[in-house]
């Protein structure tokens, strides 16, 4: 009725403000047990398991009753509704006060609980003033009514300490009768039952509200609202005893600071409401659960006392979060809660305008639920584990089971229909099936491309080539400190021995080799993760991660004493940026056209091995200074040429953190998702059944495994070898040269070839390493270093020449084989799958090149241990490149090869279809 609705704003206004005071009265009443329940505790002796029964014993009351109240606003008016559940709710409120017992109190709460049920009246009655494009804020409005509880816990305490709990109830059960005449004098009957009633229109049965909980997709939706409301209440209720046993404060400091808690998580409801009519309810979903997750982990963790042995003794310290850190973080849980709360009510009214009681009353039902469920569980794990912090592990199972659920469940959806049809698809995947018409209220995340053509020179040029290029410009900074994080030992290792590390030769090897072999291992999974999560948010969570080991490091370093053990954990933990480049380059191959695509995986690979560079180079200069004050801790005092000088070698962690956070959040506001690149594992998987998926392992293990092993390895093999020069002031030099090459030559593949390009690369790689192997043999002639240098550099360009070229080959080679594979297949079923299994190839084939990072500077080790010299270790490798030489000519580059008549420009028929 949206002219009717239109046409009465008083009455909008009038309804929506009186619902919301009601709702904070009743609301107030409801979580009272979260105060006087406390009192009652210490009257009664309750244990704890007792206590959380009786202060949800209220929600279930109020959750169940939500469903039937539903059906009653619907069938007769919310108005009525609403005023009978104040009055009920009022006479059991105030009965409580002669409960004297612990079995009278439980029923005496089962009364009190009514009042939880006002809810789905009020969501009822007032999403009948509104039209559909508008109930998000209003509803968000009404919700924000959850203010109640933060009421109790600022004016309960007081009046409880000065004139005891009954009269706390006392005076609540008045304001609910105070409340329900003035709701009854102010307001007026909804539009649709004044309708009802002039057209003589009969209700529907109450086997009609009904029918449309029976489709699975609302209690899926049911279950989402168990987290953000459900776990709402519960900490409502569970918040002032917690602060009191666990921080120490009075009854009245711990009911301010859990206002802190229900305040925002009440009255941004309303903001909520506001950002799902404007940018949709998923959006505001996905954030709801990405901050509940990261806050229910921080507040999970107890106090806890470390002791570390170390070589000169134990080393002993105390982690514990305090309370104003424990004060900051619930405030952020309670905002974004009331996002979420807001988010999943704004459907409710859309996709069901005819039975908003029912379907709004179920989901009220199960996050009520929650809140009786949850107190209750928080007492038996406290009495099971002896953990108060138990409570917030288990908030923080839900919410990341909650999260994945909804971001699978969206990849779902998105991976059946793809351009126009995915736009027609819900905001919201539980709603999928939902009516057509009432989806348009819902706006479409311009995050996710649904329409994406690369290969069409229109669209390229007019929409395309601009978001591909905004999304490799924001891809290339992430991949730059991701192998800056991944090579940072590089440089930390050489310096160890300098701040009082004493560790062998051996140990400071397997210390510069353990972030290849994770980073190398990671890359295998992080192969397929684009497809599955989306390249946004993969991206995003990725880039976040490289924090981890920036901050250990930086902690790690400052002392000696620190174990060997924790400094091999922290190596590995630098894999975490070795693993970001096979998703990267999976994400990227997906926006460029073929034409363009060599280019731009060249440039995002090339310059983002610059970080391998960057982290050479600008680490020996950030660890003289200490840039971050007394927040980055005190300096070791080393011996050098001019005397004792101060360095910072923490700093090879800390440097890089704001640039990871500055990064993340522009992959995360800047990037975008394409909705045709969805592909599960299982149908990614059919590239292990492709023979050239494992040739071009072995080629790309030549290149890139050559160019991060010799990147990693470098750096100490010269200080060994060459122990009188200063061998940072020039290691940059070899990773900068190779990342150059690489971003600056990917255009010779695409216009002669990949396959003959990295022909050409071995050669250079074979005359390279025999340079090296040379001036070792006469390394203690003068100027031999610089033979053993410029070998060196050689071998760096190479590498990156072929890191681009063998790149370029993936794509050349899936689409000539469509053809083969695919013969009835339409040309863009072929140029579909085959991108798919490119972008699988392309990660899978670095994930297994990137174990050189760890085989080269482990293999010098060994050769050093086991003769004396790496000599053994660089014969090996250049038997290795005569392998990739004679395998690139054999199958792709001779003529008959696969590649042949494709990068000559004869091309057969088929090759050029697909």
């Amino acid at each position: 009725m949206p002219n009717a609705l239109d046409g009465n704003p008083q009455g909008q206004k009038t309804a929506l403000a009186m619902s919301t005071v009601a709702f904070t009265v009743c609301f107030a009443v409801w979580t009272i047990f979260a105060i006087i329940g406390i009192q009652i505790r210490q009257d009664l002796s309750l244990s704890e398991t007792q206590f959380g029964l009786l202060v949800g014993t209220p929600i279930l009351t109020g959750s169940l009753i939500r469903v039937v109240l539903g059906i009653w606003t619907d069938r007769y008016g919310g108005r009525v509704v609403f005023v009978a559940t104040m009055l009920a709710a009022a006479v059991a409120t105030f009965l409580l006060t002669y409960a004297t017992t612990y079995p009278q109190m439980l029923i005496a709460a089962l009364g009190v609980g009514i009042a939880g049920g006002s809810f789905a009246v009020g969501v009822a009655y007032v999403s009948r003033w509104y039209p559909p494009e508008k109930q998000g804020t209003a509803l968000g409005i009404f919700g924000a009514g959850n203010v109640g509880s933060a009421v109790t816990k600022f004016l309960a305490p007081l009046v409880l300490v000065a004139f005891g709990w009954h009269t706390v109830a006392q005076v609540w059960a008045g304001a609910l009768v105070v409340m329900a005449i003035i709701f009854w004098f102010t307001t007026k009957d909804d539009p649709v039952l004044v309708e009802r009633r002039r057209t003589g229109e009969k209700p529907k049965s109450t086997w009609m509200e009904l029918e449309p909980l029976k489709n699975v997709q609302v209690w899926r939706f049911s279950l989402y609202y168990f987290f953000v409301f459900g776990a709402f209440v519960a900490l409502a209720l569970w918040l002032p005893q917690y602060l009191i046993k666990v921080y120490g404060v009075d009854i009245r400091a711990a009911g301010m600071i859990a206002a802190f808690f229900s305040v925002p998580a009440s009255l941004f409801r309303a903001y909520g409401g506001h950002l799902s009519d404007v940018y949709g309810a998923r959006r505001v979903m996905y954030w709801t659960f990405l901050v509940s997750v990261v806050a229910t982990f921080i507040l999970s963790y107890p106090p806890t006392d470390y002791v570390v042995q170390g070589v000169n003794g134990p080393i002993a310290f105390h982690a514990e979060m305090g309370v104003v850190g424990f004060t900051v973080t619930i405030f952020i849980l309670g905002f974004f809660m009331a996002l979420g709360k807001a988010a999943v009510f704004k459907h409710i009214p859309v996709y069901y305008p005819g039975n908003v009681g029912s379907v709004g009353g179920l989901v009220g039902m199960i996050g009520g639920l929650g809140g009786f469920i949850l107190p209750i569980v928080f007492g038996l794990l406290l009495d099971l584990t002896g953990l108060w912090t138990s409570c917030f592990m288990l908030l923080f199972l839900i919410a990341l089971g909650s999260l994945t659920w909804m971001h699978f469940a969206v990849r779902q959806m998105e991976q059946e229909a793809a351009g126009e049809k995915l736009g027609e698809l819900p905001a919201f995947p539980e709603l999928q099936g939902m009516e057509k018409r009432s989806r348009k209220a819902v706006k479409q995340g311009a995050a996710i491309l649904t329409d994406w053509r690369p290969q069409d020179p229109v669209f390229w040029a007019e929409k395309g080539r601009k978001i591909a290029r905004r999304n490799l410009w924001l891809s290339i900074p992430a991949l730059l400190l991701s192998f800056a994080i991944w090579q940072v030992w590089s440089v930390v290792v050489a310096k160890l021995p300098l701040v009082g590390f004493t560790f062998t030769t051996d140990q400071l090897f397997w210390l510069a080799a353990l972030p290849g072999l994770s980073g190398a291992t990671l890359r295998i999974f992080y192969s397929f993760m684009v497809p599955v999560f989306g390249g946004r948010l993969w991206t995003t969570l990725t880039t976040w991660s490289l924090i981890i080991p920036a901050l250990g490091i930086g902690y790690a370093v400052q002392n000696p004493d620190t174990p060997y053990a924790i400094l091999l954990l922290l190596a590995l933990l630098c894999g975490f940026g070795g693993g970001n480049f096979a998703s990267s380059m999976s994400n990227i191959s997906f926006f460029f056209p073929k034409a363009e695509k060599g280019n731009a995986l060249a440039l995002n690979a090339g310059l983002g091995n610059l970080g391998v560079s960057v982290v050479q180079f600008v680490v020996p200069l950030a660890i003289t200074a200490g840039i971050f004050g007394s927040l980055g801790g005190d300096p070791a005092m080393v011996k050098s040429a001019t005397g004792e000088a101060p360095l910072w070698l923490q700093n090879a962690g800390f440097f890089f953190v704001p640039f990871i956070i500055l990064s993340a959040l522009g992959n995360w506001f800047g990037m975008n998702d394409i909705a045709s690149a969805k592909a599960s594992f299982s149908e990614q998987a059919v590239i292990f059944q492709r023979k050239h998926n494992w040739i071009m392992c072995w080629l790309y293990t030549g290149t890139f495994g050559s160019f991060i092993g010799y990147s990693a390895g470098f750096p100490l093999l010269t200080k060994t070898l060459f122990p009188d020069v200063n061998v940072l002031q020039f290691a940059f030099l070899g990773p900068l040269v190779g990342a150059l090459s690489r971003s600056g030559t990917g255009w010779l593949a695409d216009k002669y070839g990949g396959a003959r390009v990295t022909f050409w690369a071995f050669v250079l790689m074979m005359i390279g390493v025999s340079g090296v192997l040379w001036f070792i043999g006469i390394k203690e002639q003068p100027n031999a270093f610089w033979g053993f240098f410029a070998s060196f550099l050689l071998l760096f360009f190479a590498t990156g020449v072929g890191n681009a070229s063998t790149f370029q080959m993936i794509p050349a080679i899936m689409g000539k084989e469509m053809g083969r594979l695919m013969p009835q297949a339409t040309p863009e079923q072929r140029r579909l799958q085959a991108e798919k299994e490119s972008a699988a190839i392309t990660g899978f084939t670095s994930a297994i090149a990137a174990f050189g990072a760890f085989f080269i500077p482990k293999g010098y080790g060994t050769s050093i241990a086991m003769t004396g010299g790496p000599d053994a270790a660089l014969w090996a490798f250049l038997i290795f490149y005569v392998t990739c030489l004679a395998i690139t000519w054999a199958v792709y580059t001779r003529k008959g090869g696969l590649l042949h008549d494709v990068e000559r420009g004869r091309a057969s028929p088929a090759a050029a279809t697909a």
